[in-house]
């Protein structure tokens, strides 16, 4: 949406009146439905100063577009400053500016981020190369009139108050300054010649009018271009009833309208390739073409899995097909042709930092889509917070008038193919009453260790081969390393000294080869598979006399899976809610492996019990 929108002559008038914020101000208000932080306002007016010094120039034409906070379509995301207006030979130019207000920055471990102070303290915010050159890849992907018609996106970034110290141009950062580049305090003349050398002729096209029109569909060399990752990726071939969900999906996605909104439900346990379906799908409907996006509300499977398809950990063109669930608070009815949301177990009711956006992110997603698709497992979900059921989708489908769908995926591709296992697991954990007590021999590595440092050199061990074993435990450990990553987390012994998986390694934890050593929770795991798992059962889950018992006071109190327990504590229906997230995050660990899983119980008497049920010796 187009926020505020002039030719350069009257942009610099409105500076010249010292009153450009308040204009903006008022325009974001009236187009945008919000106010503006004091804070936001203020950095109007100092940057559109320093604008307003590189425009000053002559050969820079008066009747160039100026357009600032340019609202991006179906997203909150506003771009800073846009000029528009046309080169020598005719071509429409769009020069997408990102203007920061600070002065220093630290470099992070992290792809295309970076540490800065804002409001109160030091954040991790986008490196603003990637930011810049991140929003004009959206608009050369998904924006019709941008792709069809040919206007040439020329993203950059300018930091009129940072000087040019060598943390955002070093080596880590290069790849995205080169495709936006980086404009510093001393550098208002590079940035006036930049514009100058693509904007010789004024805007006589209505360029961005003309971008806000544009239909919002994948090109079709970004759609070939993803189906072209996917060929001879084992990892992502459709095997039996995997296939049957796929083109079942398709097709109702393809027979969706507005007044014809399709539901389907796709319930399949851990390993049943819930996940292989939903990619698979992503790509086919943006081939379609047909507007889709990938959903989790996690968001490391997210990343693992857009690293999978790509096969690059830095950001790509294919990013904004990606997303998290909780962005769809105000989406229009029927903006995407189709929502693929994987574990769908884990949406939640409200969404935001604070949880108050919004009113329910299942009624949001079939709202915003002619078709939406769940992949669920109602025995994943491992925080009070998840409302993801079955019964849930059903209602507002239901709501929304949608015709709803159910297909199952029964084979099981993970813990070496073993039901049995699955079974054993949840009679074991006393989920649900199975015909299997007892584990009986079979392919899978399943072992309880006597003590930590069994564990952990299984698992290094197993690690060797090719980096495919982990450690995860239970969240009753306090998350210490978080500010000071010399302390240590878990000392379970004098050599079982480890830390929480470090937040350097961000959603890429389960692949990063240096973060063996560390200890990863339900959030880093779920979603996710390895060859072996090594899972630390702690005081939040015991057995007594061969009686499961569950104590969520035994978690830390930073986990967020067991808020407002206290409370919850109060009630039977509230205890009955903990008892079962504890049971299902140990489900949901000792199930993310192909073909181990190693126990270590931080009570002896949960160890013997567990080994009972197995044939492996007490």
């Amino acid at each position: 949406m187009i926020v505020y929108q002039k030719s350069k002559a009257e942009f610099r008038e409105d500076v010249f009146s010292n009153n450009v914020e308040n204009i903006i101000q008022a325009q974001v208000l009236q187009k945008l439905g919000k106010r503006t932080a004091q804070s936001e306002i203020n950095s109007w007016r100092n940057s559109m100063q320093y604008m307003d010094r590189v425009l000053s120039d002559s050969q820079i034409p008066e009747d160039s577009g100026v357009s600032i906070e340019y609202q991006l379509p179906y997203s909150g995301l506003r771009i800073d400053f846009v000029l528009t207006g046309q080169d020598d030979s005719g071509t429409d130019k769009a020069i997408i500016i990102e203007l920061k207000q600070w002065s220093t920055t630290t470099a992070t471990d992290q792809d295309g981020v970076v540490a800065t102070f804002l409001g109160r303290g030091i954040q991790e915010v986008n490196h603003p190369s990637y930011q810049a050159w991140s929003y004009a890849a959206y608009l050369e992907g998904f924006n019709e009139t941008v792709y069809e018609e040919n206007i040439k996106l020329l993203p950059c970034a300018y930091l009129h108050n940072h000087s040019d110290d060598g943390v955002l141009t070093s080596g880590q950062y290069a790849g995205y300054v080169e495709k936006a580049p980086l404009f510093f305090k001393s550098d208002a003349a590079k940035l006036r010649d930049f514009i100058r050398e693509h904007v010789k002729q004024g805007d006589r096209t209505g360029i961005m009018y003309r971008i806000d029109g544009g239909r919002i569909k994948p090109s079709k060399q970004l759609a070939e271009a993803l189906a072209g990752l996917l060929k001879g990726k084992q990892e992502f071939i459709l095997l039996d009833e995997q296939k049957v969900v796929y083109e079942t999906a398709r097709k109702l996605a393809a027979k969706a309208t507005n007044d014809n909104k399709q539901v389907l439900i796709v319930r399949g346990g851990p390993g049943t390739g819930k996940t292989v379906v939903a990619i698979n799908l992503l790509v086919a409907l943006t081939k379609q073409p047909l507007n889709a996006k990938y959903i989790s509300r996690n968001s490391a499977p997210r990343h693992v899995y857009k690293r999978k398809l790509t096969g690059t950990m830095r950001g790509s063109r294919f990013d904004s097909l990606f997303v998290g669930s909780g962005g769809f608070t105000k989406t229009s009815d029927n903006t995407f042709d189709a929502l693929i949301v994987d574990e769908a177990h884990r949406l939640n009711e409200k969404s935001g930092i604070y949880r108050n956006l919004g009113e329910n992110q299942i009624k949001e997603i079939i709202t915003s889509a002619r078709c939406s698709i769940f992949f669920l497992d109602e025995n994943q979900r491992i925080a009070v917070q998840d409302i993801g059921s079955e019964d849930e989708i059903r209602h507002w489908a239901a709501q929304a008038g949608a015709e709803v769908h159910v297909k199952d995926l029964h084979s099981q591709f993970r813990c070496n193919g073993s039901d049995a296992y699955m079974a054993w697991l949840d009679s074991v954990l006393d989920i649900r009453e199975t015909a299997n007590p007892t584990l009986d021999a079979t392919d899978y590595d399943f072992k309880v260790v006597e003590t930590p440092d069994e564990l952990q050199q299984l698992i290094y061990k197993k690690n060797a081969l090719n980096n495919r074993a982990r450690m995860a435990a239970g969240y009753c450990w306090k998350w210490n390393s978080k500010k000071d990553d010399k302390k240590m987390d878990f000392q379970l012994s004098p050599t079982f000294q480890h830390r929480w998986n470090l937040s350097k390694y961000g959603n890429n934890w389960i692949d990063d080869p240096g973060s063996v050593t560390e200890v990863g929770c339900i959030h880093t795991t779920q979603g996710l598979e390895l060859d072996y798992i090594g899972v630390i059962i702690g005081p939040d889950l015991v057995v007594r006399d061969g009686q499961v018992i569950t104590d969520a006071m035994a978690r830390a109190g930073a986990d967020k899976t067991v808020e407002k327990k206290r409370e919850l504590m109060k009630s039977a229906e509230g205890r009955t809610l903990l008892d079962e997230v504890i049971k299902n995050t140990y489900r949901t660990l000792m199930t993310r492996a192909m073909k181990g899983c190693y126990v270590y119980c931080t009570d002896p008497e949960t160890a013997a019990y567990l080994r009972r049920r197995t044939t492996q010796p007490s």
